[in-house]
């Protein structure tokens, strides 16, 4: 004779590795997922940002080939006072005023 409480041990501890199991399933498939899902992620971004590199560096030497080179400031040298940087646009409208007229006449 069997006795209801050892049977109900063993289906217990069947039950449990059974959904062990099967947990551990789900959690493989899931995680193998999240790593393709990231790889193609990642893949995506890396394209991505070299496109807008390429598109960067395209319209630079489209740019650079149709524009009249302009005086660049560097950060350092920007002014920090609001009259400064107004004078210094002024001088430099001056000055391509100046050019203009050279270049038309």
């Amino acid at each position: 004779m069997s006795n209801p409480v050892i049977d109900a041990f063993f289906l217990g501890r069947a039950l449990a590795e059974v959904v062990g199991e099967k947990l551990e399933d789900v959690y493989t498939n899931a995680a193998s997922e999240f790593g393709k899902f990231d790889a193609e992620q990642r893949e995506n971004l890396r394209v991505f940002i070299e496109e807008v590199q390429l598109r960067a560096e395209n319209s630079a030497q489209n740019n650079n080939t149709t524009n009249v080179s302009q005086p660049y400031t560097p950060a350092s040298e920007e002014p920090e006072d609001l009259q400064e940087m107004l004078d210094q646009l002024r001088a430099e409208i001056a000055s391509l005023r100046s050019e203009l007229k050279k270049y038309r006449d």
